[in-house]
């Protein structure tokens, strides 16, 4: 019968070895991500270049007084205000439809153009020369495209209309809404 197995020996590595596993460990993660490395290391010189890290290093070097400053900056009515107004843009440009938009923006985009071709010239538009321009298709297109887009503008949309009041207002009319019902 076998002996019991009363001494169990580690096996030890030295600092050596250790450090050499440590390397090829270091090497092996390396050579597997050459690319990003290569790519991370171009956009860290990018930013050497541009001044980014020399920023970077002086705001983390006076983080402290750049916390203070942003925290009282922040603390300002205009900036609350300027920050609501952001989100409400950035909303509004969520409910366009962008589809619909492009015609009218290219629309926009030809009339500059063509007043950008147009020289300025002193000769004065007559009353005569507005009513004979509306026999022109194109300006009457554009009429008629006007007219439109004004009609459309004075279209009651008070129902799609998202909650852009102050907090004191909107109490008054969820109150005045119970009283109606």
């Amino acid at each position: 019968m076998a002996k019991a197995i009363r001494n169990i020996e580690r096996i030890k590595i030295s600092e050596e070895d250790k450090r050499k596993r440590d390397l090829e460990e270091i090497e092996h993660a390396l050579l597997k991500n050459k690319d990003a490395i290569l790519e991370s290391l171009q956009v860290m010189e990018y930013m050497q270049s541009r001044g980014v890290l020399a920023m970077m290093n002086g705001l983390l070097g006076q983080s402290d007084k750049v916390l203070d400053i942003l925290v009282k900056t922040a603390d300002r009515p205009e900036t609350t205000n300027m920050l609501k107004n952001l989100l409400l843009m950035v909303g509004t440009l969520g409910v366009l439809d962008v589809k619909q938009l492009e015609p009218v923006i290219l629309k926009v985009n030809s009339g500059i153009a063509r007043v950008a071709e147009a020289k300025d010239t002193e000769e004065k538009t007559s009353y005569f020369d507005l009513v004979r321009s509306l026999k022109d298709p194109e300006i009457n297109r554009a009429l008629t495209f006007m007219l439109t887009f004004l009609k459309g503008m004075g279209q009651d949309t008070k129902e799609q209309e998202r909650n852009t009041m102050e907090p004191h207002h909107q109490e008054h009319e969820k109150r005045k809404n119970r009283d109606l019902r």
